[in-house]
């Protein structure tokens, strides 16, 4: 007799059972990551693909572009922003702000007063749009000097993802207040009626939001010669709304934001952000993320899902419908967006989709194929192992990082207490701050390292000023050298800003100093030159060390290598720091080299391009 459905159904609800408590403990860890990167990237594209949204039509912008100073023959002054405001006033407008520091404008003395009295007789509220934040405990920001004191300035900081969530440089977030004092954005929203929108959330104490950005160009806009010369029909455009005065020609990157819709370096105007984030709250537009609790069930709900077709569905079929539930988990996830403005996670998700499989397709195929496992499984084995080798090496080093920076902000703050240390605690606090900034050079060395051998490493190329770079990775060094009692002289010839991978170029630099200090005895000094020669910028640092012996120089930039001499002494290396180097100099389309005397010192040479381009081929190059 055949065994009876009872025990069957047992068997199949006992295993449910037992996937479902695997997929809790699963998205228990996921959710311990936030993968704030690759989050933001779906953000991303979702905004993208999202209709925007109409305008509340209570925003115009008056933008000063390129023709403007073309026509004008000159930079705007104060006398032209007068008579502008002299305009606005004709028309009504509830508001005027400015999205740039008026203060900067050139003027006159003559045309200081001018403009002083004009501003204190007006009845339009002037406002200055600032990203500085006020001092804890202030509650407001300073005024401006005079005769701009009539103007108010009031926060209104528009959040880049630079050193919190992505950090990739992308502007999401505007802030809603800062110490329960509200922005600007708040602060006019609220006048022209809006009550506290949705999406809100507090980061140490600032409460802010996503902003629901729209394609630039959408806001309505005059030019700023138009709105001077007080055009008639501008009037009645501006009557009982918010005027916002911009800056869009191309002047400077500091009017200029990078946007979920574009991370062009001028993706989008400050003029505009600042109508995009007025908007969002006046129409309660802000993007809302899913609550925690929610995202953790539907991590744990695809787990279940993955497990289940791994466990219970042939391979083939299995792996097309796995197919099918990320395909509709993903066009979920952007209908929701687009129809609601509801951020559902999609990282860890698709996360737990990959390490289900990743790490039960191998059982699977074992209890399939258990007569023939053993051959099978020491070949599987061995690429498993290297690939988890890789993961591991790039999961430790990430997750190592931010216990050393408690370590490392511990001891110098031990360091730094009013309370004198002994000498054997103070020399011990050294020793593990030492250590600590040792490790976490190596952890970094190995994970740019993971990242070559990924092809991971791509140019986010940035102007920056090249002497300006030099000077902070100097006064990051400094402590080191006044270890030793070394001097870092600079003859820094002024250059043009220059495109460049800002974090890359440090990182060059900042290495062959550090190797410098390090190599070099007490009491010598340390030489850094720079200058721009046919086009290209050559930086030279060069010392008074050890030297490096003529048949070393050959093979100094492989990975890996370090010199007799180096390893001679009692200084640690991995010797990855000029093989990285090179290479992302090598990215730059630069140059490396070296020249070095025994016991008399070496002297490192980088050439960049002033014009660099990436060419397809310079793509391909990094690919």
């Amino acid at each position: 007799m055949g065994e009876s459905p009872h025990p069957r159904i047992l068997s199949f609800f006992k295993a449910g059972a037992l996937m479902a408590l695997v997929a809790l403990g699963l998205a228990f860890v996921i959710v311990q990551f936030p993968l704030h990167y690759l989050e933001a990237w779906t953000y991303d594209w979702r905004s993208r693909l999202k209709t925007p949204a109409p305008t509340s039509g209570l925003i115009e912008l008056i933008m000063i572009r390129p023709d403007t100073l073309t026509q004008l023959g000159r930079e705007d002054r104060l006398q032209d922003h007068q008579l502008l405001l002299e305009g606005l006033e004709a028309g009504q407008p509830r508001a005027i702000v400015y999205s740039f520091d008026p203060s900067e404008l050139r003027h006159s003395p003559e045309e200081a007063e001018a403009f002083g009295e004009l501003t204190e007789r007006m009845q339009t509220p002037i406002y200055f749009a600032s990203f500085s934040s006020p001092a804890k405990g202030q509650g407001r920001l300073p005024p401006l000097p005079s005769p701009f004191d009539f103007i108010e300035p009031l926060p209104a900081p528009i959040g880049s993802d630079i050193t919190l969530f992505a950090r990739d440089g992308v502007s999401r977030r505007f802030i809603y207040s800062i110490d329960d004092q509200p922005t600007l954005h708040r602060a006019l929203a609220k006048e022209l009626g809006a009550e506290r929108p949705r999406g809100l959330f507090s980061v140490l104490d600032v409460i802010q939001g996503y902003i629901a950005f729209r394609p630039a160009g959408t806001y309505p806009s005059t030019e700023f010669l138009d709105a001077r010369d007080g055009n008639p029909e501008s009037l009645n455009r501006w009557a009982d709304k918010v005027v916002i005065i911009g800056d869009d020609s191309l002047r400077s990157s500091r009017f200029y934001l990078s946007t979920p819709l574009s991370r062009d370096i001028t993706a989008l105007t400050l003029a505009e952000a600042h109508a995009n984030a007025l908007d969002t709250l006046i129409l309660d537009q802000a993007p809302r993320r899913s609550p925690k609790g929610l995202n953790f069930l539907t991590i744990a709900l695809v787990a279940w899902l993955t497990l289940a077709l791994l466990f219970f569905a042939p391979p083939a079929r299995g792996l097309l419908l796995l197919g099918g539930v990320i395909a509709t988990f993903i066009l979920l996830a952007a209908a929701v967006f687009s129809a609601f403005g509801f951020w559902l996670p999609m990282a860890q998700p698709l996360l737990a989709v990959f390490v289900c499989y990743y790490f039960f397709v191998p059982y699977r195929l074992i209890v399939e194929n258990r007569r023939s496992w053993e051959y099978y499984q020491r070949n599987q084995l061995l690429t498993q192992v290297e690939e988890l080798k890789s993961n591991f090496m790039r999961m430790m080093s990430h997750d190592l990082k931010t216990p050393l920076a408690r370590i490392q902000g511990m001891a110098e703050l031990v360091l730094k207490e009013r309370q004198p240390l002994s000498p054997e605690q103070k020399t011990a606090v050294e020793s593990i701050s030492h250590s600590s900034e040792e490790l976490a050079e190596f952890i970094g060395s190995i994970l740019n390292l993971t990242r070559i051998e990924s092809k991971e490493v791509k140019l986010q190329l940035r102007s920056r000023d090249i002497n300006s770079l030099i000077q902070d990775v100097v006064k990051k060094c400094e402590y080191l050298a006044q270890q030793k009692n070394i001097r870092i002289l600079q003859e820094l010839e002024p250059m043009f800003s220059m495109k460049m991978d800002e974090d890359l170029i440090r990182q060059v630099l900042t290495n062959l100093l550090e190797n410098a200090i390090k190599y070099s005895p007490p009491e010598t000094q340390i030489q850094i030159r720079s200058q721009e020669v046919d086009g290209r910028a050559l930086i030279q640092i060069t010392d008074q060390g050890y030297g490096i012996a003529a048949e070393d120089l050959p093979n100094i930039f492989t990975k890996f290598y370090r010199s007799r001499q180096a390893s001679s002494t009692s200084i640690k290396g991995s010797g990855l720091g000029l093989f990285l180097a090179k290479y992302f100099v090598d990215l730059h389309q630069g140059r490396i080299t070296v020249e070095s005397q025994l016991e008399k010192g070496s002297t490192f040479c980088i050439e960049l391009p002033m014009n660099l381009t990436e060419s397809p081929r310079a793509q391909e190059e990094q690919i």
